[in-house]
């Protein structure tokens, strides 16, 4: 299937998709349960604009063939020519609509315009990959301050070094804010000589970084059967407590396993708001990278499997090299990239994935 046969397919479905919706939408049923409304209207928004060009492109197309008609009745010249003329505007037009729609398609991951949760993990390298973790959010933060994005720490676990983390959750709120940081799931590795080194010797050390749509309940069916939680008291590094009160949270998805801590907050109702947050992304993130394995050979062509254990990229100190391993880039600019320089980053990033989404696109809708 050619890459216009495989627009055509989709437009075709969103715009048959999009009339089953909307009928469901205008349903009383429907429309007094604000959770399944709630779904549906979100359904439809990533339909509306693909169902839109589909019938500018079928009323585009009909006048194409009513004007070929109109040639082969009518013998005036003058009629001819602005029929023919009226012919090439509209082919003209075809050709715009489907290059837009092919853009969508390459560009619309189904969370486009969603704010992100963000969890960065110290891995292996001791003191050492804390500081990075830490580092890490730094740039994460300045890069979000440069999009004038706003950020909120939602759980934080730091280590007895000043500006090392174990682990740090972040909440990102920008419209654009998924484009870019959604190619940051995966291992970050650290190529320098530690503070505490005395020999000089370089040392590597990592940190894993998940990147996730947040979500919201309309997209996630969470049942309160499904959930385990408890209330503990908070404790701090060491394990001293910092409080009296059972105030942290931990939170567990029975059908996922998945499992949430939150204890920053003095009250137990923040830290349970804040861990459901958490524990939403991460649902909707499993679900997501599940569909995203089904479609196995789509999955490969694109930049990267999210996974934490693949290796992205590598912070070379020494050299003040930049290296992104999914597209063999070496950038010669780590100071700025460390204090939240990554548009270019991030634009060779957004280029590489679209040309492999093109050449997927055809198998994609075989």
């Amino acid at each position: 299937m050619s890459v216009e046969d495989a627009v055509r397919k989709h437009l075709a479905h969103a715009g048959e998709r999009y009339r089953d919706l909307l009928q469901k939408s205008q349903d009383p049923e429907v429309a007094s349960d604000h959770v399944r409304a709630g779904a549906v209207l979100r359904e439809m928004g990533g339909f509306t604009r693909f169902a839109e060009i589909h019938g500018d492109l079928v009323a585009a197309e009909n006048g194409i063939t009513e004007a070929r008609e109109m040639l082969e009745l009518d013998e005036d010249e003058e009629t001819r020519l602005l029929v023919e003329s009226e012919i090439e505007d509209q082919e003209a037009r075809v050709r715009r609509l489907l290059g837009e729609a092919r853009d969508l398609m390459l560009s619309d991951d189904g969370h486009s315009g969603r704010n992100v949760i963000m969890e960065i993990r110290a891995g292996t390298g001791g003191d050492e990959a804390g500081l990075f973790a830490g580092d890490l959010f730094r740039m994460y933060t300045r890069y979000a301050e440069r999009q004038h994005f706003k950020t909120e720490v939602l759980s934080v676990v730091p280590t007895a070094l000043e500006g090392g983390l174990k682990e740090v959750v972040l909440s990102i709120k920008g419209k654009t804010a998924w484009s870019g940081l959604r190619f940051e799931s995966g291992g970050h590795r650290v190529q320098r000589v530690p503070k505490t080194e005395a020999q000089g010797r370089i040392h590597t050390s990592l940190a894993t970084v998940a990147v996730m749509p947040e979500a919201e309940e309309v997209d996630v069916d969470v049942r309160k059967d499904d959930l385990k939680i408890d209330f503990y008291r908070a404790s701090g590094p060491g394990g001293q407590k910092v409080n009296k009160t059972s105030s942290a949270v931990r939170i567990v998805h029975l059908p996922t396993g998945i499992k949430v801590e939150c204890q920053d907050e003095k009250s137990q109702h923040k830290n349970k708001a804040r861990g459901m947050k958490i524990l939403l992304a991460r649902i909707l993130d499993h679900h997501r990278m599940k569909a995203d394995a089904e479609r196995s050979d789509l999955r490969r062509s694109q930049i990267g499997s999210g996974d934490r254990n693949e290796r992205v990229r590598t912070y070379n100190f020494p050299q003040s090299r930049v290296t992104d391993h999914r597209i063999n880039l070496n950038l010669y600019n780590l100071t700025a990239v460390m204090d939240g320089d990554l548009e270019e980053l991030f634009a060779k990033l957004t280029e590489y994935s679209r040309e492999q989404r093109l050449k997927a696109l055809a198998q994609e809708h075989d």
